[in-house]
């Protein structure tokens, strides 16, 4: 599906969040152009539509309400991914406080949501695939899905998270042969 907004330049959006009379229409516009890409980001951490969809509802409350404090020091969608971001690992903490369940079930639960998932159009290789993500540490899993599904390069994702680049292509590197192993049925986790 091809976005007629994508092309709207991120300064004319914030010129206009920043106008006062025609902040309604930039938000339009950051929503129209940005929330495709903050679903899929989150919906892979998250893994549940519905909880995707909460959760970037919150994210685009935080955006609208902090949107002046952007100092343009970053990409726009830099900022916005690192927004996305922290509100879905806030979204898991909560989660995780209020499940207190065990690795295995929480490793049998995601295969059942992903399957029961009428959005989950995978086949049995995805959902390994997923089960793998699913299964690495925090900080690998999110490294791996910025560089692999949104292919983010290392230096915005260095800017964003906050973290050197060489530890960046390490987390990667190891998380793609975690992921590699599990696929392949060694359990190396």
């Amino acid at each position: 599906m091809n976005n007629p907004h994508s092309d709207i330049a991120d300064e004319r959006i914030l010129a206009l969040m920043q106008a006062g009379g025609h902040a309604d229409k930039g938000f339009r516009l950051l929503m129209e152009k940005y929330q495709q890409r903050l679903y899929w980001q989150i919906r892979r951490m998250v893994y549940d539509h519905e909880d995707a969809n909460d959760v970037l509802q919150n994210c685009f409350i935080k955006i609208f309400r902090s949107i002046h404090t952007f100092e343009g020091k970053s990409k726009l969608y830099t900022w916005l991914y690192r927004i996305a971001t922290n509100e879905a690992i806030t979204f898991i903490n909560k989660k995780k406080q209020k499940q207190a369940a065990s690795l295995d079930d929480g490793e049998q639960g995601l295969s059942n949501r992903l399957q029961a998932d009428q959005y989950f159009e995978g086949d049995e290789v995805q959902l390994r695939l997923q089960e793998a993500i699913a299964r690495l540490p925090e900080k690998q899993r999110l490294v791996f899905n910025l560089r692999y599904f949104d292919e983010m390069n290392y230096a915005d994702m260095s800017e964003m998270l906050g973290t050197s680049e060489g530890a960046l292509k390490a987390s990667f590197h190891h998380a793609v042969k975690k992921i590699e192993n599990y696929v392949k049925g060694v359990e190396m986790f």
